[in-house]
């Protein structure tokens, strides 16, 4: 779902960057480097839209989406978060006092169903949770709250009173949902939301999140490796490859027309259901270390298309027709 573009975007990331130190082995402890998890991301995310972040494990995928809540404070770069009308904060740089009120409005939900959710508390008490440390509401009001969103999330009054062990996966992430959305935020980050679930499960648990879009006017940024999920359920998609951006395009165009090598890369180890069609992967290799990059293109090493610049030059994130970008040396020379 996606409100009108006349409205200004809810989130405007510019030149975001998160790095982890890397220090030297011994007593005298130096710093040698860094581990560049997230490096110069940038975006805007309209109301209402679903933003996709993909690519392989250690990317910078929910690196980026951590930044972006502040459960990570971002190393560089501008989070800007719109409150209300058209103003707008940087999340980046705001203090943890004054981020407080503005956890209301952004939530995360989280990639494991079972270790997100504390085992001795009930699922009462996860829920209702975020609205005691933000002294929201009576007791009693706490409460019809709470079962008012179980029943959303297709939960039933009497699990309130239950642990999270008696649960399957799927409920437990149902209830996961419904204490990210108890605040009612206007920005949910889902990690891998449905990586941990059976495939008939990871349907039900998709299409609760674009039935909860819809009534509640949710936008999201959604974090996952499964392409055929992404294609579902995205407006748009991010591809990530070694902390950067490589590509950003509407998921139709992406999936038609992929302009760089590592998204066409990803699109072919999708498995395809005819079994007289074989797989044609066409990417080998590690994925780059984070923490000591090659030079130029983090991917030429694996990549076919490799020519002399690639190796030299990191290309920049252009822009491109109908509103899709790309980073590539190939892309350029076209």
């Amino acid at each position: 779902m996606i409100t009108s573009n006349e409205q200004p975007p809810l989130l405007s990331v510019r030149g975001l960057c998160k790095y982890f130190p890397i220090y030297s082995k011994g007593y005298i402890k130096k710093k040698i480097g860094d581990v560049k998890a997230a490096d110069q991301i940038a975006f805007d995310l309209m109301p209402g839209e679903t933003l996709g972040l993909v690519g392989e494990s250690g990317c910078g995928k929910t690196t980026t989406g951590r930044a972006i809540l502040r459960a990570l404070t971002p190393t560089a770069g501008q989070v800007l978060f719109r409150t209300q009308g058209t103003a707008t904060v940087d999340l980046a740089k705001l203090s943890e006092a004054d981020l407080k009120p503005l956890r209301t409005r952004m939530q995360m939900i989280f990639q494991d169903p079972f270790s997100s959710l504390n085992p001795r508390m009930t699922v009462g008490d996860i829920v209702a949770e975020p609205l005691v440390i933000h002294r929201m509401g009576s007791r009693e009001e706490r409460e019809q709250r709470v079962m008012d969103m179980l029943l959303k999330v297709g939960m039933k009054h009497e699990h309130r009173t239950r642990y999270p062990h008696a649960f399957s996966g799927g409920q437990r992430q149902r209830i996961g949902i419904a204490r990210a959305l108890i605040m009612n935020p206007s920005l949910v980050v889902c990690d891998e939301a449905v990586s941990a679930l059976d495939v008939s499960v990871q349907a039900q648990v998709i299409n609760l999140l674009q039935d909860l879009q819809q009534e509640f006017g949710l936008t999201y940024i959604f974090i996952a490796h499964d392409l055929s999920v992404v294609r579902h359920i995205c407006d748009r998609i991010a591809v990530m490859y070694a902390g950067r951006i490589v590509e950003m395009a509407e998921t139709a165009a992406l999936f038609k027309d992929p302009q760089h090598p590592y998204t066409r890369a990803l699109l072919s180890a999708v498995p395809n259901p005819d079994p007289d069609q074989p797989m044609n992967t066409n990417l080998s290799g590690e994925v780059a270390d984070p923490g000591n990059l090659p030079s130029g293109c983090a991917f030429h090493p694996r990549c076919p298309q490799s020519f002399e610049p690639c190796d030299k030059e990191c290309p920049a994130l252009l822009n491109l027709a109908e509103g899709r970008s790309a980073a590539c040396h190939l892309v350029a020379k076209e």
